[in-house]
């Protein structure tokens, strides 16, 4: 199998697979051997979808608007996130950009 990224060639190997920073085992993919992009095939990809399900990681990624209040903007949460993350009213975090387009919160 080529790499559709770079057409490198693809080796089977046994790789770790996380889904917002939580790992959900190890499984079989192709790795190109040029780039490290990583391909898992259909029937392992039902696999680790499955997982992500039952441990509540599933659909997380989430979109949101920005609001405002007062002089300050704000960015809901939405429950799914706050629950993972444990967040709870009154909570201190640490917010800093990343860079210009990633905002990056330390709970």
């Amino acid at each position: 199998m080529r790499c559709v990224i770079c057409n490198g060639e693809t080796i089977r190997k046994n790789v770790e697979y996380k889904e917002s920073g939580v790992p959900l085992g190890n499984f079989s993919a192709y790795v190109c051997q040029k780039c490290g992009e990583t391909y898992f095939d259909e029937k392992i990809a039902e696999k680790i979808q499955q997982k992500s399900k039952q441990m509540g990681l599933f659909g997380l990624a989430k979109k949101a608007k920005v609001a405002e209040i007062g002089n300050s903007i704000a960015i809901r949460i939405p429950k799914e996130i706050a629950e993972f993350l444990k967040l709870k009213k009154g909570k201190e975090v640490v917010i800093f950009p990343e860079n210009k387009n990633e905002l990056h919160i330390t709970v």
